[in-house]
């Protein structure tokens, strides 16, 4: 039997919260999610991430975008986090366990490729065809 790999996925949190949700279940949420997170950094089974600001730019070849948010409310990033699990099916699971989800949060869930970027391979950035 091969040992877990350990991999880091990094977590991303998504949406907004409920619009009919009271303030009180939010917060609730919130502090609930936080001793999740400091039992499962305990655990050695995640990692602290952090919020994002409202404030933040876009850069492209039109331009510097500095206002935001960017996107739509279900596209909105609010931060991230990492989970360490032996595979995605595992990790989904922790993030599953996650308190927010219960108010219209939803967790992006991505294993990180230690490989670098190649033209000549297939990432998320490369079409699929030309």
């Amino acid at each position: 039997m091969s040992q877990p790999s350990n991999d880091h996925y990094l977590v991303i949190s998504r949406g907004q919260w409920h619009r009919d949700a009271a303030k009180a279940d939010i917060q609730k949420s919130i502090d609930e999610f936080y001793a999740w997170l400091m039992r499962g950094i305990a655990d050695g089974r995640l990692k602290m991430g952090s919020r994002l600001a409202n404030e933040g730019a876009t850069v492209s070849t039109a331009g510097i975008t500095t206002d935001g948010p960017f996107g739509e409310g279900k596209e909105v990033i609010g931060g991230y986090w990492w989970i360490i699990a032996s595979s995605l099916d595992a990790a989904a699971h922790i993030a599953a366990e996650n308190p927010c989800m219960k108010h219209g949060l939803v967790y992006e869930i991505r294993l990180c490729d230690p490989e670098k970027a190649s033209a000549f391979s297939q990432a998320t950035e490369i079409p699929t065809s030309h």
